[in-house]
């Protein structure tokens, strides 16, 4: 029910691997409103709840312009097949790397009524996914991508090179 700043690079926040949520109660409703109301559109893809400063496995997606929730989501399988893409991420503004991901998965996840669900996820979105669930385990994709890459990262965070034209309207930030 309130927009809130989005946790950067740094804030130690993102490196704990979030809680299990135990139920569902007026609190994690209103964590998955936040989150909706926190997640920039255009330009935001998905936003875990770590991400704003709260430490439960809750994450939101948008999908052809709907906003969901998944809570407590874990892949119960994956495709063997990969593919690297670049990626951006709302808490390492500016930078984007080469992450590869698996092409396809099956999530289960509890939902706001607090029934179990499974999806079946390919492409785009199976990547939101895999982003998501990575800073619910206190991983950013600084940890996904090359060396070169990284660096290139903590360059552009740290203030010692610009950040490149083609980034600052680049892609879809996870």
């Amino acid at each position: 029910m309130a927009v809130l700043p989005i946790r950067t690079f740094g804030d130690p926040v993102l490196k704990e691997r979030c809680q299990e949520v135990d139920e569902i109660t007026p609190d994690i409703e209103r964590l998955v409103q936040d989150l909706i109301d926190s997640l920039p559109r255009p330009g935001g893809a998905g936003l875990s709840a770590n991400q704003i400063g709260v430490v439960k496995r809750v994450f939101v997606y948008e999908d052809e312009g709907e906003i969901s929730a998944c809570i407590n989501p874990v892949v119960v399988s994956a495709s063997e097949e990969t593919e690297e893409e670049i990626e951006g991420c709302l808490s390492i503004p500016g930078a984007v790397m080469p992450v590869p991901r698996h092409l396809a998965l099956e999530l289960t996840y509890v939902d706001l009524d607090g029934e179990t669900k499974t999806i079946q996820a390919e492409g785009w979105i199976a990547r939101v996914f895999q982003h998501e669930i990575d800073h619910l385990d206190g991983k950013l994709i600084l940890e996904r991508t090359d060396r070169e890459s990284r660096v290139e990262a903590l360059q552009i965070l740290r203030g010692e090179r610009p950040v490149p034209s083609e980034h600052k309207q680049g892609p879809t930030r996870l």
